[in-house]
């Protein structure tokens, strides 16, 4: 499913024109970039959370040379789902 897909979904069911629904959607995954680059986290209580993780430096190679380099210490954006979420990918 792509953006296109997931508003005209969204709009069928909250009756929302497409226009308002992508405006809304826009919004929401603003906020929450937003909200993890900042250092925070946001819960979806059944959906999942949105997080800030640091990965530690470490130790890799170079696939063109073959030389090993050491990969810096960086923090990345992750997604845990919650109980509810999991539990319909289940079913």
């Amino acid at each position: 499913m792509n953006k296109e897909d997931l508003v005209n979904t969204i709009a069928a069911k909250t009756r929302l024109t497409k226009k308002e629904t992508s405006q809304i959607l826009d919004a929401l995954t603003e906020t929450i970039m937003e909200t993890v680059a900042s250092g925070e986290k946001v819960v979806l209580v059944g959906f999942g959370t949105f997080e800030p993780r640091d990965r530690k430096e470490r130790k890799g190679m170079n696939p063109q040379t073959g030389q090993p380099i050491t990969i810096p210490a960086t923090t990345v954006p992750a997604f845990s789902a919650g109980k509810v979420f999991k539990e319909k990918v289940v079913e």
